[in-house]
This record gives structure tokens, sequence and C-alpha cells, in this order.
């Protein structure tokens, strides 16, 4: 399992999920993954696996992103010439060499990435299992509506194209991802396989925790009490997620609410976002009761989660929403907007609310139904745990998986792991 980024985002957390589960059908993992020690380290996220870290402070493989953020180390793809796109290629070749990729009976490879390229030089016979998590299709449009946007977009674009093509499968996390990745990407649609992403149901669930003290440790100004409820956003601050756009609902919706009810943003990876920061945001419209609780590992999620009372994702081109997922597994009614992925996860009315993208106020009016109707706000919070249990839990989406690699490298893996119980 290959993924080029250190681990900070959603990806990250999905290979560590699945390489914990498939274990148990019959795949064994290693993981081949970008590591920046101190800000990304995959030795300590991947800690109890079998992960080779390829580490990025020495320059190459250096850390590109498929986003464009002012004066960030992690340059945009389209930024990187042609001779940086083969210094990636050469680097990750020699990563796969050293991790044994040629030995291995499926490369499963998250994202659009030069280790595409690496597994066709160092493992040219191993079938691909692709996996698009989104971030690389939001390249792809931008590059198709504005070509000249970065001086290599073009460039970049055609060698991801290929390498979708390499693919044997592509794996998507929803139906309208099919259907954005059909207009940039020219992959027969018979080869794209839909598997969601999933939440650990033993690390995620309704729980008991002391909210007091678990606001107290993590923002002490806030005064945030027992039976104070929270609004909860949990990601980065990237453009898409419309982060400010919450803060301007957020505000907007304030003066409606029947009692206090605190907005935690938990996010924003350090020294990165793109276009407004939540603080400047704060600062521009004047926000109260508006705190930046600051990025936590994803094990302190579960508490946090418990110590809230709703979930709020405005993001508006959300491939899948694993927040959403994970915070209804704790008992969290959702707000999302009705578009890509959240559109599947949460159910207007039942588990949740979907407001339309970029909607302000239908954002405003949502969070004052979920802050004035508690009774409500807690029916839909048990109907969201009770649906996801149903359809996101990792350990059968594993088995999904596993069937796709048994498709694939034509290795029937149970049949090999119950063959070999038997003789031993």
């Amino acid at each position: 399992m290959g993924l080029l980024f250190y681990p900070r985002g959603g990806s990250a957390h999905v290979a560590r999920n699945l390489a914990h589960a498939l274990p148990a059908v019959g795949w064994e993992v290693t993981v081949l993954s970008g590591s920046i020690t101190g800000h990304g380290d995959a030795r300590r996220f991947y800690h109890d696996l079998d992960v080779r870290p390829a580490d990025m402070a020495a320059g190459f493989p250096l850390h590109p992103s498929y986003e464009d953020r002012e004066d960030a180390a992690d340059r945009v793809f389209g930024l990187l010439d042609a001779d940086d796109a083969e210094r990636h290629a050469r680097a990750w070749t020699r990563a796969l060499q050293s991790a044994g990729a040629a030995h291995a009976d499926v490369l499963h490879l998250h994202h659009l990435t030069p280790l595409y390229e690496a597994a066709r030089r160092a493992a040219p016979q191993v079938p691909i299992v692709g996996h698009l998590h989104g971030t690389e299709l939001l390249f792809l449009e931008a590059v198709k509506q504005d070509p000249l946007r970065w001086p290599y977009g073009l460039a970049w674009a055609e060698r991801m194209r290929s390498w979708a093509l390499q693919a044997e499968r592509l794996i998507v996390l929803s139906e309208t991802q099919i259907e954005r990745a059909e207009r940039v990407l020219p992959v027969d649609p018979d080869r794209y396989t839909l598997i969601p992403n999933g939440y650990d149901p033993d690390l995620f669930t309704e729980r008991t925790v002391d909210r007091a003290g678990l606001w107290a440790d993590l923002l002490p100004d806030a005064g945030i009490d027992h039976d104070t409820p929270v609004l909860l956003y949990v990601g980065r601050f990237t453009e898409v997620k419309r982060v400010p756009l919450l803060i301007e609902a957020y505000e907007r919706a304030r003066p409606g609410f029947a009692r206090r009810a605190p907005l935690v943003l938990v996010g924003g990876f350090p020294g990165e976002h793109e276009g407004e920061h939540p603080a400047d945001t704060i600062a521009r419209v004047g926000a109260q009761d508006v705190h930046l609780a600051g990025w936590h590992e994803h094990d302190e999620l579960p508490n946090i989660l418990a110590a809230s009372d709703v979930v709020v994702l405005p993001s508006v081109r959300e491939q899948f929403g694993q927040v959403l997922v994970e915070g209804m597994a704790c008992g969290l009614p959702a707000i999302a907007v009705d578009a890509h992925g959240p559109a599947d996860i949460v159910e207007h009315g039942q588990t949740g609310w979907l407001v339309e993208p970029d909607d302000a106020q239908g954002l405003a009016n949502a969070l004052v139904e979920a802050v004035n109707r508690p009774q409500e706000r807690r029916r839909r919070g048990r109907n969201a745990a009770e649906d996801v249990a149903e359809r996101y839990a990792w350990p059968s989406l594993a088995q999904e998986m596993a069937d796709l690699y048994d498709r694939v490298s034509g290795v029937d893996a149970t049949l090999l792991r119950t063959n070999a119980a038997h003789s031993g």
C-alpha cells in the first residue's frame, strides 16, 4: 500500500484502518509512505504496522500537493517541471524496490501520484489497485477549467491520466465521484469500483466523557460547561472546506440561539491553509464564541466528538466526509452540504441536516434548528449512530477490499489462510 503524502489527511487514516482490518480477511499489508519527522512522521502514525517511511526531509522525494497554498513548502504539482517529475519517479522507484514491491500480489496506490511511474519501473508485473480520494480530481478540474493556471499543470494532468490507465481497478468513494472522474480521466467506467471509506467501530462509538474537563484542557478560556451544546468542525483549512463560510453563517445564526452554543474548530494542519485563515475570518466578521482548538491526533478525536453535540462539515466538493461518519458513529447528528459524498452519508431529517452548497443562510438556519431543538438533535444523533454502523464499519468494508484484491491478483487469500490454518 503506497502513499506519496506524509500522514496528515483522510487518505492516511483510510490506509491505516485498512491495514489493520485486512489481515483478518487474508491480506497482509506493507505500508510505504512519505514521512517528515516531527511534522508528519509515518513511523509514528503507522507505528504498529509494517511501515517503510520515505524520508522527505532531505529534499527528494519532496512533498508536493494538489492544493495551491502561498508560501507552502509542499508546492502544487503544477509548479514542478519535467526534471522534478523525473526526480520523483526515481526516488519512489528506489523506495518501492526497498519495500519489496516486486514480490507483492497487489500494489494499492492512494491518489494519482509519481508512485505509478515508479511502480511501472520497480514492479511492472504487479497489478495496481488505484484509490481516488478527491483532491486529484479537484486538481484535474482546475487544469481543465484554466489550462494556464500553473506552468506545468497540463503536463501533470497528462501524467495523471496515464497513471489512471495503469490501474486494473480504481476505487471511488461515491457514485458522484464516478461521474466527476469520467469527465477528467479516460478510464472505462467498468474499471471503477465503489467502496466507501469507513470508521473503526472499536474507536468511534458513543461514550461518556468529562465534557467540562475536556474543554477546559483544550480551550481553558472558552468557559464550556458540561451541559453547553457544542458545534464542532474537524478538518483541514483548505479552500474547498469553506471554513470561513461556516464562521460567517455561525455569526449570522448566533443571535437566534435559545442558549449559548459555541463553535469549535479542530484542525488546520500546522502551517497549512488556503485562502483566508479562520482566525482572520473571525476578526473580519467580529465573530463571537468561535474557538480554534488546534490540530489533534486522530486517537484524540473520539473523546472530542463525545464532548460535542453536532458535527458540521460545510465542504462543497467533499468526495466522502470521513469526519461525518466518525461523528455520527459517536451519536452526533451532522450538518453538511447536499452534494457529493455527504449527500450519500447524511439523510436530511433523519440523521442530520443537508443544506445547499455555499448557502450561508441555509447553513445558519440549520445551526439554529440544531441548537434550539435538543430533543430532535438527539433523535437524529441516535439514528445516525445506527445508520453508519450498518453501512460504514471497517470490518465489512475490508472484506469488500479483499474481494477486489482477489479478483485483480488471481489470489484467493481467504482460501490460502483457511488452508494454512488446517495444515497447522
